[in-house]
């Protein structure tokens, strides 16, 4: 089975092309080995290219741990680049305007926009439509009882450490924290795994740490639900930047400075979150299914 490894801003995932092949398969089974750092080829998650009725193309995606995810903004951009590139999208040309390209792309959580800037035939960098914020408990889904939508204040007790969570969703879920202490010091292999399991997310939840730097900057780390601390994480950024807005500590335009790179989120607070960065292909190779 051919395979690309695409990494944006530190986020890997591992492509392959399903519009033919592979059949249906345990997808679960093949993300777990695929995705393995020692015995695989190792990245954060497993993307298949499917066909669409309602969109160009079709995105699925498998957590490292063989949950299957609704959406992932950095998967987004770095399926953008693999199936121009590889020229899976059929007529290019005809949703070609000047250097830009854009594609529709369906996912779990519905068809997501996204607009690939193009230099030498390849690209260099892709802007996705993330939808819109989604704020109501059963949208997130969260088992909460509140009174206030959105909910940015709600409280959780971890390990003795009480956190103020901003809630809400991306198309996936998302908790997110801002610290007023610097975030390299916060425990997250202890406490991001026991808040993405917590009782209160019945789907579980991607959890998010913060730090506003100024009105244009915030330095954030990411727990994924099924991964683990990743690199970077889009739709946590966008999780961040919307949060962050709501509590008026940002401006309509933030980046988001994460351990893999900067990724760029804005949001006018009344459409589509659109989120931006670099994205590169890492290497290709054949993945051996029956090994010994």
């Amino acid at each position: 089975m051919k395979f690309s490894k695409l990494q944006a801003t530190g986020n890997d995932f591992i492509l392959v092309d399903a519009l033919t092949g592979p059949g249906e398969g345990d997808r679960r089974e093949l993300a777990r080995a695929i995705c393995d750092r020692h015995f695989g080829v190792g990245a954060d998650g497993l993307i298949l290219v499917q066909n669409s009725t309602i969109a160009d193309l079709k995105m699925r995606i498998f957590n490292s741990d063989g949950s299957e995810a609704e959406v992932s903004g950095n998967g987004l951009r770095c399926f953008a680049k693999y199936v121009i590139e590889k020229g899976l999208i059929g007529k290019m040309s005809s949703r070609a305007e000047l250097s830009n390209l854009y594609l529709a792309i369906e996912t779990l959580s519905g068809v997501r926009k996204v607009k690939a800037y193009m230099s030498s035939n390849k690209v260099n960098q892709v802007e996705v439509d993330m939808g819109l914020p989604q704020f109501q408990p059963e949208q997130i889904p969260v088992k909460v009882k509140v009174d206030i939508i959105p909910i940015l204040d709600y409280p959780l007790v971890i390990n003795g450490k009480e956190l103020t969570l901003a809630l809400l969703s991306m198309g996936n879920p998302h908790a997110v924290s801002f610290l007023s202490r610097p975030i390299a010091d916060f425990p997250l292999a202890e406490i991001g795994p026991k808040v993405e399991k917590h009782p209160i997310f019945p789907q579980r939840t991607n959890f998010e740490i913060a730090s506003v730097l100024s009105r244009g900057k915030i330095e954030a780390r990411v727990w994924e639900r099924g991964v683990g601390e990743t690199l970077a994480c889009g739709s946590g950024a966008c999780a961040i930047a919307v949060a962050a807005q709501l509590l008026d500590y940002v401006n309509r335009q933030v980046d988001i400075i994460l351990k893999g790179g900067t990724l760029t989120v804005s949001w006018d607070r009344l459409g589509e979150v659109l989120l931006s960065g670099p994205v590169e292909e890492v290497f290709t190779g054949e993945w051996l299914e029956e090994r010994s």
